[in-house]
């Protein structure tokens, strides 16, 4: 876990559990900046008779995600580990893969639900872990998340019924 130098951090969480928690966050947030490329890349290429509907829907939906990479990379920063930030770091620490070539727009969708359901595993996993080291901003900040992901994941299964 590669650490920022600096000033020790005294912030009532063990130096130990501030690397454990880092390390989910690091996945939690290659997660989200894959779900963030992947949803982009769909606004930009969806075709379709739902195309307008999709690629506005797309838009708004990859605009809160780079957001919410931002608040992701703070956190870890804030307990003092450095956030990853390259194609080759998120590759490896994501749960999500890419989608590559054409993609029909049902399909789209179908992967950008498998995408949201993947981060919120993704954060699930980690709540046990804060909230043993009583990490509540970290607590906070998942929460929070997945309920954005969990109310997008139900509003895009709904396009496929």
């Amino acid at each position: 876990m590669k650490t920022g130098a600096g000033v020790p951090i005294d912030i009532g969480i063990s130096k130990k559990d501030r690397d454990v928690i880092a390390q989910g966050l690091c996945k939690f947030l290659a997660d989200t900046y894959t779900l963030y490329l992947k949803t982009h890349n769909f606004h930009w290429n969806v075709t379709g008779p739902m195309f307008q509907t999709l690629h506005l829907m797309f838009e708004l939906h990859y605009n809160e995600l780079w957001t919410a990479v931002d608040l992701i990379a703070e956190r870890i920063r804030a307990l003092g580990v450095l956030a990853p930030g390259s194609y080759a770091e998120f590759s490896s620490l994501s749960s999500i893969k890419e989608s590559k070539g054409h993609v029909k727009d049902k399909d789209m969708i179908r992967a950008l639900v498998d995408g949201h359901e993947a981060v919120i595993r993704t954060a699930r996993e980690l709540f046990p872990v804060a909230e043993s080291a009583k990490d509540q901003v970290t607590l906070d900040l998942l929460t929070q998340r997945m309920q954005v992901h969990e109310k997008t994941a139900w509003m895009l299964r709904s396009l496929l019924q």
